[in-house]
This record gives C-alpha cells, structure tokens and sequence, in this order.
C-alpha cells in the first residue's frame, strides 16, 4: 500500500535530483523553516497567527514549527511568549559567514584604506539577484553618518553600489535586475528605467557609480565594483553627507575608490573564484 507524503517526505524525480533546484526537491517542513527566518528577518516579529497569514502557512502547522526552532535557539518570543522574533543563533551563523567569507578577508584591508583617506562611512555590498546587501561596513570619523547597517537589502538599481555592479554586466544583462515599475525610497529615487538605465551606461563608461539621496535623504554616494571574481558581485562604496561635500572632496573620493580598484586589478592573485 502506497503511504502518504509528509513534511519530511517528498518524491524526487530522478532527473532533476541533482540539480537540487527543482519544486519537488524540497522538503515541506525545511522551505518552512527557511520562510520564517526571512520573514521575520525581512518583516520583523509577529505573533503565530500574524505569521501564519504573512506565510501562507496553516495556524495549526505552524505551532510545532515555532516551538522546534525556539527549542534550538533560531527563533525567541517576548516575555509573553506571544511574539515570536529571531534568535540569537541566528546571529552565530551569520558571524560565521562573515568570518568565513573570502571576499570579506580581503576587503578589510581595502575599506581601511579607504575610510582612513576620505573619513567618510564606507560600505561593501554583495549582488544578489536584483538587490545588494550589506556585508561589511566602517563608519565615518564625523559625529553626522548615514544609517544603515550589515545585513541590509536594497535594490541594486537604487545604490551606488548595485549600480556599479551592474555597471560590469553585459549591457544585454542589466535589464533583467532593473524592473520595468521602479519602487521611489526617496522624493530623489529615479524611477525611469530609461534614465536609469542610462546611469548604469554611465557607470560601465567611467568605472565608477554615483546616486545622490536617491536611498537615503541628505547622503549622496559613489561606488566601485571589485574584482574578485570573474564575476563582478561585489562592490564597496563611501556614503557623505552632501552638507560636508565639497567638489574637492568628491574628486578625492572618486579618485581614491578607482585607485584601489585599478590596483586590485592589476594583481594577479587577486581573483577568488567563485
């Protein structure tokens, strides 16, 4: 007799288990897991039934989800035990990842130089998709800094540093991360994807990106990609208020972030393959 499929049980066709991408390979209750760490990670705490409704995911299902990943420290609940936020193993597993992460090894040394030449907060991004996050950061000497923090995800269209990434794909590529209905964050985001494609165009032409408050009001920011693999997904960018940004202090910052990255193309070790 043929037995039912669980959550921890799910046939595989035998032609698409090796790519481990397909639907039917995955397992119910893991892809459960893995959308209640985003979630809350993208939305912020909730209760079991706000949860439920966000994810789609039956109230009743749900329960002994929650309790297992509190039970191993993915997930905590407020003092009444009601609200359900991200737990702090969460935090050990990212801290390794950090620690772990080759392109982040060698970009310490970079954004130090950086930092100490324009005093201004520098940023490193990862592409993923059609968005960066944040991997690394160090802050401006100065008491006003633009706000952001290691983790964050922003569309690449909207960031010096997406843009510059972008930049390094082939033209007939960056279409597809640019979506034809532009999200404004800022009275400042450009939302016309022909303008916007255009900066990009831009970009690839000078080598470097540039985006004034179009994230964040009041900050304007310029954007190298770094070559550390045959792919450009990585970039590193420095954040200045515009209220501190003089015209002597932009060439100094452009001409800084272009002197590192013409360096580090010029090495010949500098390539991690990824």
């Amino acid at each position: 007799m043929k037995r039912a499929t669980t959550d921890q049980e799910v046939s595989v066709d035998p032609e698409k288990a090796s790519s481990g991408t397909s639907a039917t390979s995955q397992v119910k209750s893991a892809a459960r897991v893995l959308d209640v760490l985003d979630d809350i990670a993208a939305n912020g705490p909730g209760t079991q039934l706000q949860l439920a409704k966000r994810l789609g995911i039956p109230k009743s299902s749900l329960h002994a989800l929650l309790r297992t990943m509190c039970a191993r420290g993915w997930l905590d609940t407020d003092q009444t035990g009601s609200i359900y936020r991200l737990g702090v193993h969460t935090l050990t597993v990212s801290s390794a990842y950090l620690d772990g992460d080759p392109v982040l090894s060698r970009a310490r040394a970079v954004m130090d130089e950086i930092a100490a030449a324009t005093e201004e907060t520098v940023h490193l991004g990862r592409l993923e998709g059609a968005e960066i996050i944040y991997t690394a950061k160090r802050e401006s000497k100065h008491p006003l800094r633009m706000y952001s923090a290691v983790g964050r995800r922003l569309p690449a269209y909207s960031t010096a540093l997406g843009r510059a990434m972008l930049a390094e794909l082939p033209e007939s590529d960056r279409g597809s991360l640019v979506p034809h209905e532009i999200k404004a964050f800022t009275s400042q985001t450009i939302t016309d994807r022909d303008a916007l494609l255009a900066i990009i165009d831009k970009a690839a032409q000078f080598g470097y990106a540039e985006e004034s408050e179009e994230s964040c009001l009041g900050v304007r920011c310029f954007g190298v990609a770094l070559p550390f693999s045959h792919r450009s997904i990585d970039a590193i960018s420095v954040a200045v208020p515009i209220s501190r940004l003089s015209q002597g202090r932009e060439d100094l910052i452009i001409e800084t972030l272009l002197s590192v990255k013409a360096r580090l193309s010029a090495m010949r070790d500098n390539r991690l393959v990824r």
